[in-house]
């Protein structure tokens, strides 16, 4: 786990600000830095290390191959790489190896065998800069699921006479982006509308103009002169969806299960293999169970698990963590959070995302990932099995709405929600997510309308002109420049409507809120976080299974279950499932946090921001407080104004 970071064609002080690019994500790689520079000095590589596998300065980056064409800078985990290793050696590809890297091994089978083909066999977590000297092509990569960030854009430069205006740029933290002379990039009012919909930023777009998010799965190139980008597709989540259904897993329950317990094992045999700490998160969830379980059935001694506790027991589950641990014989660690260690994270965290992400969740992630780094280096983690394995109640929920609003009309859906929509006001803020769900025009589409935020226009009615011609910015918002996967979503892309509700998932929540928030978190402490539930093969076999195997009876993640009550008896995990979370929004009104926030929202700082409507803002704050609602919404605001304030955001 590393940070990455580079330019082409920047023509100030390149070694000044390679350096201040790497610093400013010196928590992503404590251990070393290091850079490298063509001879002209038209592109340059930067590098932060932490050191996880072969701690000798002979796994240091960026690294060149052994015949000189290629240099690297590469963040992540290559878990088959002793594999790769054998195969190269094997071939007689290279006769001997300098160090025991990932690195080393991933460079060299990229000179043996070229790009595509190394990552065909690569099976892991990764953000690459891959620099061709013979070619002068530079090719950026992300993997296949967006475990690890890469952004990437032209610089826009209104100083010094705009002497960097369009230089290509990229990092692993928008924070390096943005710590360049002559970044100027302006905040993407457009987005905003996405952010208060969902929360978060979605893939491909960033919160700056111009600066954007390398894709899951894809590769970018930009070839001398560096002032063109091609982006290509290597692996597709959709296509491996449908390619799944098309070759239906044939036997029976039972060896679903040995074959996806025997592809855990393999895919967590190979995570744990590290020259430091290794450890594990534990929750009362069957993701996590599953991960420790199948990691403790592995392991010589003792796995390291870790939990956090809260004192208010209707969000606590460290009890019931601290008993699957106790029965699978794990060195455990639980510490129990408080008021005052949220409120000390807070101020922290839009520098942790480099942009505003709201996720409340992203708290108790941070202050485990704290604990866990505590004790080791590298810590496993249960997440992707609700999405692979229909674990989300709205897996349950929409369908069955679904199935009763579909036997209505089409001709009376649209009228009858927008009467109902026109009604709201009078009878209730419920009405308007009926209204939603009631013009919904497939199962799709409901899915996304249920995940809509309310449709408050919050915007300054002099910034709407500034969108390129968008009209009112509200959370219902998304058109051409804030569209995303989920709008362009396909319905009826797969026969099992919740298989579509699931891939939805995968292709926008998952890699944009769910893998974010554990990666920036974990980053903040230097912690490796691995995901066995994402190996290649798992998902591939995911796909392959028919629902009945992941739900039946309302019985969600049916294969986990039976996976893991081979190690844990049924009675310790049928318990009512309680979420990692936090009773944020009850601090929120109480002394301490409660005085943050009106800070934030305060009037005159709005108005001399000129972005939200602070009439509109004010109203949403005092019916949080007095009526209990808007609680995303609130959250929400709350994290954009932290972010414009800390990084000191010029609108």
């Amino acid at each position: 786990m590393c940070g990455i970071a580079g330019f082409c064609n920047f023509r100030g002080d390149w070694q000044k600000n390679i350096e201040r690019m790497c610093d400013k994500m010196y928590h992503r790689g404590p251990d070393a830095a290091g850079v490298w520079a063509s001879d002209d000095h038209r592109v340059v590589l930067g590098h932060r290390r932490l050191s996880i596998v072969d701690l000798s300065p002979a796994g240091a980056q960026p690294m060149m191959s052994r015949d000189g064409r290629y240099v690297i800078a590469y963040n992540g985990e290559i878990y088959n790489h002793g594999m790769i290793r054998k195969k190269l050696l094997a071939q007689g590809r290279i006769t001997a190896f300098r160090g025991t890297s990932d690195t080393e091994t991933l460079v060299e089978a990229i000179a043996a065998y070229g790009l595509t083909d190394t990552l065909k066999m690569a099976k892991g977590m990764f953000a690459i800069a891959l620099f061709d000297r013979q070619e002068h092509a530079l090719f950026l990569v992300r993997d296949r699921v967006g475990e690890k960030p890469l952004y990437y854009g032209i610089l826009k430069d209104d100083l010094k006479n705009g002497e960097n205006e369009g230089a290509f740029v990229f990092a692993s933290d928008l924070r390096s982006i943005a710590s360049l002379d002559g970044f100027t990039n302006s905040v993407n009012v457009d987005v905003l509308g996405d952010y208060m919909r969902y929360g978060y930023i979605s893939a491909p777009f960033s919160i700056y103009r111009g600066i954007w998010k390398l894709e899951p799965g894809k590769i970018l190139k930009i070839k001398l002169p560096f002032d063109k980008m091609e982006v290509f597709t290597y692996w597709s989540m959709m296509e491996t969806a449908l390619v799944g259904e098309k070759n239906r897993f044939l036997g029976t329950a039972s060896e679903a299960a040995d074959e996806l317990e025997r592809l855990l094992r393999e895919a967590i045999a190979g995570q744990m293999v590290a020259d430091v700490p290794v450890g594990a998160f534990l929750s009362a969830g069957i993701d996590s169970s599953t991960v420790v379980s199948l990691m403790q059935a592995q392991s010589m001694g003792k796995v390291k698990t870790f939990t956090i506790g809260m004192w208010e027991e209707q969000f606590n589950e460290a009890p019931v963590a601290k008993e699957i641990a106790a029965h699978l014989g794990t060195e455990h660690t639980e510490v129990y959070i408080t008021e005052e260690d949220a409120r000390g994270v807070i101020p922290s965290l839009s520098g942790m995302f480099g942009e505003p992400f709201a996720d409340s969740s992203q708290i108790p992630t941070y202050l485990v990932s704290k604990i866990t780094r505590e004790h080791v280096t590298v810590s496993l983690s249960g997440d992707a099995g609700d999405e692979l394995f229909c674990g989300y109640s709205t897996y349950y929920s929409i369908p069955r709405i679904w199935e009763r609003v579909r036997k209505l009309p089409a001709a009376l859906r649209k009228p009858g929600s927008a009467l109902l929509g026109a009604l709201s006001p009078v009878i209730g803020d419920a009405a308007i997510v009926r209204a939603r769900l009631l013009g919904a025009g497939s199962i799709e589409d409901m899915y996304l309308r249920s995940e809509m935020g309310e449709n408050i226009a919050l915007v300054r009615r002099d910034r709407q002109k500034e969108t390129a011609g968008f009209g009112l910015w509200d959370a219902a918002q998304t058109f051409a420049a804030g569209r995303t996967w989920m709008d362009d979503y396909p319905a009826g892309l797969l026969a099992d409507g919740q298989h579509n509700l699931m891939l939805m998932d995968l292709l926008m929540y998952h890699p944009d809120d769910i893998l974010t928030k554990v990666d920036r978190t974990a980053m903040a402490v230097s912690l490796e976080t691995r995901v066995p539930l994402l190996d290649r093969d798992v998902v591939e076999f995911a796909w392959r299974l028919p629902l009945s195997y992941k739900t039946e009876n309302g019985v969600s993640k049916k294969i986990l279950r039976d996976i893991l009550y081979r190690y844990v008896p049924r009675e310790l995990m049928e318990r009512p499932k309680k979420g990692f979370s936090i009773p944020l929004h009850r601090w929120l009104r109480q002394p301490g946090l409660r005085e943050w926030a009106e800070s934030l929202l305060e009037p005159a700082r709005l108005n001399r921001q000129g972005l939200l409507d602070t009439a509109k803002v004010g109203k949403l704050w005092d019916d949080y407080i007095t009526k209990n609602v808007w609680k995303p919404q609130i959250w929400y605001i709350l994290m954009l104004q932290q972010w414009i304030e800390s990084e000191k955001i010029k609108l």
